[in-house]
């Protein structure tokens, strides 16, 4: 029996509007519902989650998901929580970016089970054939102007202006869920609360134009504590493609939770249960030094969205930034490509093969070939001082620069000090 996937959504801080009878549809029988996402970038970033994670506890409780990529809509541009209008892309780059995002939709979703299946559509199929005049007699005339104006994605923008493009999207987001209706039989549609009022366009255009009835239910907009914006960080937006964002920096990003966002962040973002989630938070509260509760939200999205290698990878290259007892083993268990990754902010200098070939002494090295330290002198003064590090191990004057030095006959790192780290790049 498919179960009121509102209810254990509600716990999980999941839900904010929901259409009067949508609970009691969800208990009565497996109801397929379904959420749009735009293909505005070839990845979807960690702000997708939240829908995704609506498709996933709706397939979770017996019922079957559509994914919609907004292949049509995307040439459009949403207005609703944007002050501007959005530059539209060209059909070639929105077709690279439909493939990207479908294939990362199916890591989420079992489109293999029978009954409950996902789907994964795109918008453009059914649009592609449509004519403005067709258009605007088959749907515009269905809704008022004054109907479209109340709406608050329109509201906000009418003092800075906003293009009839932008105007008529609502439009084009109500013809999706009438026509998922009449083809899937799609009663439901879910997103984020900034799209409640397009999804309600959607109800009223199946009221008007089917006679049926629709449902529908928002998850609130992820905030964090500090009033900061979700999804970015200093170096830019979260993605979920591994070479947009590395495995490593989406694992920091969890991992830098504050303690206020972290419950949030499991609860939002895990399919683990209630009874694991407030027995971390409260080992979390007795010892929140430990961060049990950031390392835990960390391993179980970075493997959920990666897989268990890459959280391994991501593991193996924070205790080589952090762990002071980390060595060459952790180095050599990563790739050049993931080494380079992670030291990708530190200073980084190419140098010829020949020279770690020849054998250098380390004073040349740290000086004259790869200029980490402006002189012989300084050179000398740090290697007395047991300041530097040759692949995470201390090294004296007599010290010399081989191939035996290099990672992935690669690159050799360098380091001063705890926090200062220096990349050589060996070609």
């Amino acid at each position: 029996m498919p179960t009121n996937v509102v209810e254990e959504l509600r716990w999980r801080g999941m839900v904010q509007d929901v259409i009067p009878g949508t609970e009691e549809q969800l208990s009565k029988e497996m109801t397929t519902g379904y959420a749009g996402f735009d293909p505005t970038a070839d990845s979807l970033h960690v702000g997708n989650l939240i829908p995704i994670m609506m498709l996933v506890h709706l397939q979770r409780g017996g019922h079957r998901p559509i994914a919609l990529v907004g292949g049509a809509t995307g040439m459009v541009g949403d207005p609703s929580g944007k002050s501007d209008e959005r530059n539209l892309l060209d059909e070639a780059t929105l077709n690279k970016n439909i493939a990207a995002v479908k294939k990362q939709l199916e890591k989420f979703l079992d489109f293999d089970c029978g009954a409950n299946s996902a789907l994964l559509l795109n918008n453009y199929d059914w649009m592609k054939n449509y004519s403005f005049i067709e258009f605007i007699r088959d749907v515009g005339k269905h809704l008022t102007v004054n109907y479209m104006m109340a709406k608050d994605s329109v509201k906000t923008r009418i003092e800075t202006g906003i293009s009839f493009t932008e105007f008529s999207y609502q439009l084009l987001q109500g013809n999706d869920f009438y026509h998922l209706n009449q083809l899937e039989n799609c009663r439901l549609q879910v997103g984020g609360s900034d799209q409640w009022g397009n999804i309600t366009t959607g109800t009223e255009l199946i009221r008007r134009k089917g006679g049926s009835e629709s449902f529908a239910f928002t998850c609130p907009l992820m905030t964090k504590a500090d009033g900061g914006k979700f999804g970015k960080t200093e170096s830019g937006t979260v993605w979920l493609d591994r070479e947009k964002t590395s495995p490593y920096e989406f694992y920091q990003f969890w991992l830098n939770a504050s303690d206020q966002d972290a419950g949030k962040y499991m609860r939002t973002f895990t399919l683990l249960s209630k009874e694991e989630i407030e027995g971390l938070e409260k080992e979390h509260a007795a010892e929140p030094h430990l961060r049990k509760l950031q390392i835990k939200l960390a391993e179980e999205i970075t493997k959920y969205v990666h897989c268990e290698k890459d959280l391994e990878l991501a593991q193996a290259a924070s205790k080589i930034l952090f762990d002071k007892n980390s060595g060459k083993e952790d180095l050599q268990k990563l790739s050049a490509e993931d080494l380079m990754g992670v030291f990708k902010d530190v200073p980084q200098v190419k140098i010829s093969k020949e020279v770690v070939n020849s054998g250098t002494s380390i004073v040349d090295f740290l000086s004259d070939s790869t200029e980490f330290l402006k002189s012989k002198g300084e050179a000398r003064r740090e290697l007395k001082a047991n300041a530097i590090s040759v692949n995470k191990a201390k090294v004296g004057e007599d010290y010399q620069i081989g191939s035996e030095d290099l990672l992935n006959d690669k690159l050799v790192l360098l380091q001063k000090g705890k926090k200062n780290y220096f990349l050589v790049i060996v070609e």
